[in-house]
């Protein structure tokens, strides 16, 4: 089973890998609950989805009547305005057959123009603030993607103490001193403030470009030999008290989940190098 432990300030007990519900975007209701079972058969309770994440949210729902007090859900908000964000939360309340949310994130907030909007007057953070008094959510989050997310994710808690943060994280992205520099800094502040942080494309292999790819996933093609798998997965996991979100592919996630459960160790940085060197593995983000 995998190792469950406390998400940040929360004192909710999740399991150290994440659901990535991306995942699901477009499957079907059969595919759906035969995800489900292998969740629970590895113990992983924190799912992790989007409004904008296809059908995700929908046949999540359908899981819930039986199983929400199993799961910690949380799910996101692309809008950047108030009145936008509130429709996105009725919205997943509904599809998810929910009477609150566990954890409600911006989605994607690295652009400079669309921080200053949501976190501005009649802006999305008031949709947020509100919504958690309200009792419709009990945390509240931001995520991003790309070289200037751990750089918005100090901006953004510089702004309002927000309860956790999702952004890159993998050996390949971490050879980008600027973002490194960034990331070492986030880490240091999220620990002082006892912010959950969780990390995501840690099996990546290469951006998606025009190549066919049997496995694919937001912006990139994850990893598939099983060496390949574990040492990056559980070089990731190796970020003291953070959490890893699963490569959003169907096919994918069984093989981390199980990858997950086979960590002793983490590999060194020079393991890591002779992996990148074999594999041809790449930075996602230019």
């Amino acid at each position: 089973m995998i190792t469950r432990q406390v998400f940040g300030r929360t004192g909710d007990a999740s399991s150290q890998i994440i659901f990535g519900a991306y995942a699901l975007r477009s499957a079907t209701r059969v595919e759906a609950e035969r995800t489900l079972e292998i969740l629970l058969e590895h113990g992983v309770n924190h799912i992790d989805t989007g409004r904008t994440y296809g059908n995700s949210e929908g046949l999540i729902g359908s899981w819930m009547k039986k199983h929400r007090d199993d799961f910690f859900v949380a799910t996101k908000s692309r809008s950047r305005t108030y009145e936008g964000a509130w429709k996105d939360l009725r919205r997943s309340l509904d599809r998810l057959r929910v009477d609150h949310i566990d954890l409600w994130q911006f989605h994607g907030l690295t652009s400079q123009t669309g921080w200053e909007k949501a976190m501005g007057p009649g802006g999305a953070l008031e949709a947020l603030i509100e919504a958690r008094q309200e009792g419709l959510v009990r945390y509240l989050g931001v995520t991003g993607h790309g070289n200037r997310a751990a750089a918005m994710h100090l901006q953004s808690l510089e702004r309002f103490d927000f309860d956790s943060v999702l952004l890159p994280y993998n050996y390949c992205q971490m050879q980008i001193a600027s973002f490194a520099a960034d990331f070492d800094k986030l880490i240091e502040l999220c620990r002082e403030r006892n912010v959950a942080v969780q990390t995501m494309k840690s099996i990546a292999w290469r951006p998606i470009g025009d190549r066919p790819a049997k496995h694919r996933t937001y912006f990139y093609q994850p990893l598939e030999s099983e060496e390949a798998i574990d040492k990056s997965l559980h070089w990731a996991m190796g970020l003291q008290g953070s959490f890893v979100v699963t490569a959003g592919d169907m096919q994918v996630v069984p093989r981390m989940l199980q990858s997950a459960e086979r960590i002793e160790w983490r590999p060194s940085d020079a393991e890591m190098q002779l992996l990148v060197n074999e594999h041809g593995i790449q930075q996602v983000f230019k």
